[in-house]
């Protein structure tokens, strides 16, 4: 298997963190954590790849020698390939389910296999993989588990800034931006009608610090981005070109909380 396997980490942009419960159900020694896969959009039709595992590397501090390991959780779907562009909206897939020991986590990877491309006007392009982060780069994280709770880790995967195009050689490079983050940590939620003004891209930008986070409506106009800074934001909300669109400002974010707009309605483009 490891001949087929590309190890992709965690890399560029990263924020880790953890929503926790406490589950009656575990035995009181273990923590279980939920591995979650939803995507920032980007200019493609379709946006296949190929998801093997999540990789973790605890630090406990009952093994023997201190020595970490990494412990693979297999992607449980029995289709592998995802199309990141599904994943939009308020769309997650559910990787798979884990128990650990109570302990430290060091590192998290991203397991992906060969079978990566994307679709733009009906044309197929198969993703390459430079040979620097086929050997895997480590992020650390030390967060800590507590045996008895339930966590979710969300990872979100950015389209948009993992896609390279690589000038006259004519290929199309994968290198992935992720971060993970809180399915209950700070964001903006809201919904955009009508339906027909679809495909509508959101997009929020931090006033103070600059950075933008990216979506698309789902089916019934709903939105949700989170994993952000406690600041206030600027959304930008861009349908199809016979609608306008339209920005809200001073959205205040605080932490732990997701904001919640009012229905937004966009209007037809006049017309002349």
């Amino acid at each position: 298997m490891k001949t087929l396997i590309r190890t992709l980490v965690l890399a560029l942009t990263v924020v880790f963190g953890f929503s926790c419960s406490e589950d009656d159900s575990m035995d009181g020694t273990s923590a279980r954590v939920n591995f979650y896969l939803v995507d920032a959009p980007g200019d493609y039709d379709e946006v296949w790849v190929e998801v093997l595992a999540v990789e973790v590397k605890m630090d406990d501090p009952n093994q023997e020698d201190g020595d970490p390991a990494w412990i693979e959780i297999l992607n449980e779907n029995e289709d592998k390939m995802l199309n990141l562009l599904d994943l939009t909206g308020s769309n997650a897939a559910l990787l798979g389910t884990e128990e650990f020991p109570e302990g430290e986590i060091d590192q998290l990877r991203l397991v992906l296999g060969t079978e990566n491309y994307v679709m733009k006007d009906g044309v197929r392009s198969d993703l390459t993989t430079p040979s620097a982060q086929q050997s895997g780069l480590k992020i650390q994280l030390d967060q800590e588990l507590v045996a008895g709770v339930v966590y979710d880790l969300v990872i979100d995967f950015d389209v948009a800034k993992s896609i390279v195009n690589a000038g006259a050689s004519g290929n199309i490079i994968l290198k992935p931006v992720l971060r993970a983050y809180l399915t209950q940590s700070a964001g903006i939620s809201g919904q955009v009608l009508p339906l027909e003004a679809q495909d509508i891209q959101i997009t929020a930008t931090g006033n103070t610090s600059g950075k933008t986070y990216n979506t698309f409506v789902d089916e019934n106009g709903n939105f949700k981005i989170q994993g952000l800074d406690v600041e206030t934001y600027t959304l930008e909300i861009v349908p199809i070109e016979s609608y306008v669109g339209q920005t809200v400002e001073d959205i205040v974010v605080v932490k732990g909380e997701i904001t919640n707009l009012d229905p937004i309605t966009l209007e037809l483009v006049p017309t002349p």
